[in-house]
């Protein structure tokens, strides 16, 4: 998991001196010879010196491995999530950089207004330049032209809750400023941007592929109870089916899911939302175990239907909100990220994803985001909304956060001889 706390950067560094060695003064007079005659003395020199530069080109190659071939050979991110092999993408920090955003929101048109807090009147920029460093390796900067040629004919799908949609947005935005023309890039159904609607699809012409967003935030499906069930049951998720709109997730190369906002009492039982596994109600099972179940589902739909050969499966865990105050319902946003990781972590939603992938018998990624947001107080809506009137600490501002999980992604990819 992430450090609690921030530390400055500190590179390593190669510093070379020029070192001035003054020439021994040689009288004219007499001429001293460096060497002494000798077939075996010059015979020993010239070995000191041949074992000499084996061992000073030794040194530098040692010193390429580790700083380079160790990241890939390409400067990519090495052992992706593995801490095995000495770097877990996921423990760092947030550190300041001139260098980012990514872009600009206001030549993106694919940001919905509720997350462009810019264009929303938040005056403050900083939050903008912070970039994600992980403690042991480095994450890539997000390369739009070399991504745009490796996408082409390609189809990525995100699949979850308006936190998947601000990813969506989020990499849309990261590609466009490859684009030369930005009319060459639409919504498949010329659909605006809405936080309903079920599913959104941009296609980037001049490179022949779509990104796209289907809305499921439970991932299972969702319907109507048994008859004769008890009356405070309006609804049901049936934890053993997928959603009925799966089949169109498949035959996607890239497929990133995401759930676990809609999984709280107040989104499910307050509106008479109850567990059902067959055809039996399960009124007593608890929001853990239903997403436990959940995800078993999922996982089983994954071993059976994705041809992992072809899509990259990635699944992104429970991004954090910082809700503070009576009730939760007070929304503070602050001017840089906190030194300690703070707010609503759900940290046991973290480990049944962990523990559910670990048993998955075909590859899939886990994106474990959420240590990496419990820092960025800073960065939320907050009251930056449209319409104003409503608070969010919840969700975040574009560009933002979501653009840092995206670059995890690519550089999984890459560190995963991704074609």
């Amino acid at each position: 998991m992430a450090s609690a706390g921030f530390s400055r950067s500190v590179s390593a560094r190669l510093s070379y001196r020029n070192v001035s060695v003054s020439s021994p003064r040689v009288s004219t007079s007499v001429h001293r010879k460096w060497l002494v005659p000798g077939y075996f003395f010059n015979a020993l020199v010239l070995v000191f010196f041949l074992v000499s530069l084996v061992l000073v080109l030794g040194c530098v190659l040692y010193l390429y491995w580790f700083r380079y071939l160790s990241r890939g050979g390409n400067g990519m991110v090495a052992a992706f999530g593995g801490i095995a092999e000495g770097c877990d993408v996921f423990e760092g920090n947030w550190v300041p950089s001139d260098s980012y955003p990514l872009y600009n929101s206001s030549l993106c048109p694919f940001i919905e207004r509720g997350f462009n807090c810019l264009a929303n009147g938040r005056r403050d920029t900083n939050y903008l330049r912070w970039r994600w460093r992980p403690r042991l390796c480095e994450v890539p900067r997000f390369d739009a032209f070399e991504i745009l040629e490796r996408l082409r004919g390609k189809r990525i799908v995100f699949v979850g809750d308006s936190m998947s949609r601000t990813q969506w947005e989020s990499l849309i935005c990261l590609l466009m400023t490859g684009v030369e023309d930005p009319r060459s890039v639409y919504e498949i159904n010329g659909n605006n941007i809405s936080k309903t609607i079920q599913f959104l699809g941009v296609q980037f012409r001049s490179f022949n592929f779509t990104v796209e967003f289907f809305r499921s935030v439970f991932l299972v499906q969702q319907g109507l109870p048994p008859r004769y069930g008890p009356k405070r049951v309006k609804m049901t998720l049936k934890l053993d089916k997928m959603d009925i709109i799966n089949r169109r997730w498949v035959d996607s190369d890239i497929l990133i899911f995401n759930s676990g906002h809609w999984w709280t009492p107040t989104k499910l039982f307050d509106v008479g939302c109850y567990f059902q596994v067959g055809g039996s109600l399960k009124l007593g099972m608890s929001i853990n175990s239903a997403f436990r179940m959940a995800l078993e589902t999922w996982a089983s739909w994954v071993e059976s239907t994705i041809n992992t050969n072809r899509t990259h499966v990635f699944f992104r865990t429970f991004e954090p909100s910082h809700w503070s105050g009576s009730g939760q319902k007070t929304c503070e946003v602050t001017n840089q990220p906190t030194l300690e990781a703070k707010g609503n972590i759900r940290s046991e939603f973290t480990d049944i994803i962990a523990d559910v992938v670990a048993k998955i018998n075909v590859p899939v990624t886990v994106l474990n985001v959420t240590m990496m947001g419990a820092y960025r107080s800073d960065a939320h809506i907050g009251p930056w909304s449209h319409p104003s009137s409503i608070l969010d600490c919840s969700h975040w501002c574009l560009p933002g956060v979501p653009d840092a999980w995206n670059e995890l992604v690519f550089a999984s990819l890459f560190r995963n001889g991704w074609r």
